[in-house]
Parts: structure tokens; sequence; C-alpha cells
């Protein structure tokens, strides 16, 4: 069974990846849903809590709204759990009661749409939970969630319906071959699997604009939190771990020395607009000054032309 501090672990990555950027997240909604919103529409987070009826405080911390209609219920899952369909419904009831509809003197309960991430091996699991809502005599109705096994997909599927967020859970692949064994066969695996699917991953993603710089560095930083809880205490792991800080701490010391760069760049390109504002409204002052002295000097001449004029007409009209 999980321990509670790797539950906790697990339950604060989880929501750290949902709370990347909304573009990011919006294309891990279309991968998990097979959805096709637009990356600029609005997540809104459901944090709200609420209390059933026996005054028991229920957090539903993992129902995202898109666009500001539909809602998606997603369940991180890390150990066996029998009654998770009736934790899934009750949540979504509790989401759908908070945010009831009335059109036209019909009330309406509105449920997000479930599923659930499964974080381990587990042969029992189903593709899809099935909840029978017994109604009576007005029948009844069959309240499905589906699963996705996560350790069974590959990272070129992630990678594919654009769904790179949840890589940082990739590391539990091995977890089961690391604690039964730590062989030279195991160890390279597990840098392979750093190295290549996770690291290469977010790589791959960030190249191609699937996720941005602050994401690519916190997928790394939630990758060796996670990394440390799972393999880091054993004695084998030493290599490991200094090929793993190195890939991942230096990975984002690079990437943080560029972001800085940029921002420094923006800096000075910004002062050399406001210096260059500042040269252009001297300019235009010294222009403006000019063109009124040369305003004056022509005022000055023309008032000295009709002074001449003034002069000849006066000496015309004398030579008469």
């Amino acid at each position: 069974m999980e321990s509670t501090a790797m539950h906790n672990i697990y339950d604060k990555i989880f929501k750290k990846i949902l709370t990347l950027s909304s573009g990011s997240v919006i294309r891990l909604i279309n991968g998990l849903f097979e959805t096709d919103y637009p990356t600029d529409s609005t997540v809104t987070y459901n944090w709200t809590e609420f209390h059933d009826d026996r005054l028991r405080r229920t957090l539903a911390d993992t129902i995202l709204t898109i666009g500001g209609t539909d809602s998606y219920h997603l369940e991180a899952q890390s150990s066996v759990d029998d009654t998770i369909i009736f934790r899934v419904f009750e949540y979504s009831f509790g989401h759908a009661n908070r945010m009831r509809m009335t059109s036209d003197g019909m009330f309406c309960l509105r449920f997000p749409e479930p599923k659930i991430i499964y974080l381990y091996y587990q042969n029992e699991v189903p593709d899809l939970y099935t909840l029978k809502l017994d109604f009576g005599s007005q029948g009844t109705f069959d309240y499905n969630v589906p699963a996705l096994k996560f350790l069974e997909t590959t990272a070129e599927e992630l990678n594919r319906k654009n769904m790179v967020i949840l890589i940082p859970f990739y590391l539990l692949k091995l977890r089961k071959s690391i604690e039964t064994a730590r062989t030279p066969e195991n160890l390279e695996a597990l840098k392979s699997l750093i190295l290549n699917d996770i690291i290469g991953s977010i790589s791959k993603n960030l190249e191609a604009g699937n996720i941005t710089q602050n994401d690519a560095q916190k997928l790394r930083q939630l990758t060796l939190m996670l990394y440390r809880h799972l393999y880091a205490h054993y004695e084998e792991m030493e290599a490991v771990n200094d090929m793993t800080d190195e890939s991942l701490i230096l990975d984002i010391d690079i990437i943080e020395e560029k972001y800085e760069t940029k921002i420094q760049k923006l800096h000075e390109l910004e002062q050399q607009h406001v210096k260059r504002e500042k040269q252009l409204d001297e300019e235009i002052r010294g222009l403006a000054n000019e063109n009124r002295k040369l305003g004056e000097s022509i005022q000055g001449l023309i008032k000295e032309n009709q002074q001449l004029r003034d002069i000849i007409e006066k000496l015309r009209r004398e030579s008469d």
C-alpha cells in the first residue's frame, strides 16, 4: 500500500500539473477526452469545498471548466480502491449541484465528464467503471467513468496526444523493477527513461510550442521531486542520482539563464527605445523651435517688404 506521504506527493504533483499554462492544460483535456478546444480557451478551476449530508468535507480539486461551459473531472489514482467510482460520482454530483441550472421551469444537474488516471500497474483495473443508478419506477441509468492506464501508455502516444504534462509520472514505470532489484540493467533502463522518454519529451514539446518555457521548467522540477522520493534513497543509485541531478537541475539552470538573458535583452531594447523616444522628442522640439523662428523671420520680412512698398508708393505720389 502507498504511504500517506507518497499519496501527498502524487496529489501535489498532479495539482501542479493541472495549473500549468492554460494552453498545455487544454491540450491535455483534448488528448484525454478527444475534444478539440482552441488552446486559447479559458480554463476555470473549481476548487470549492462542499459538505455532504454527513457534514463531511469533500474537496473537488480536479474539476476544470473549459470555455466557461464544459467541465471535466480528472481523478489520479495511485493505489487500489474499489470504491473510486462512488467517490467520482460524489465529487461530480457536488459540482453539478453547485452549478444547478433551471430553464423554462425545468431543473438540471449537469455532471462533468469524468476520467480516472491510474498511476500503477494493476491487472484488474477495468477500462470502464459503471455505476448503475436505480430510480425505481423511473428506470435505471448507467453512469460510466473511463479509465486511463497511464503506465501502459507509451511516451510516443503521450506526445502524439499532447499529454506531455503528465510525463513526470512516467518515472513510475520502473518503480517495481527498481524496488525488486537495482541491477545494472535496471539502472540503465531508468537512466534511459529519464533522458529519452521524460527529458526528451519535454524538450520536444517545448521546441514544438506545445508547452511554455515555464511549463518545461516546472515539469523538470516535478520530475526531480518525484525521482528523489522514489529512487534517490537506494544505496546503488548514486550514479543515477548524479546523472538525474545534472540532467534536470543543470537543464533548469540553462533555461533560467536563457530566460534571464531574454529578459535582459528586452530590458536593453526597452531602454534603447526610451532613449530613442527622448532623442526624437528633443529633435521634434528643436525643429518646432526652428520652425517658430523661421516663422518669425518670415513675418519680419513680410513686414519689411510692406514697409518698403509703402515708401515706394509714397515716393511715387510725391513725384507726381
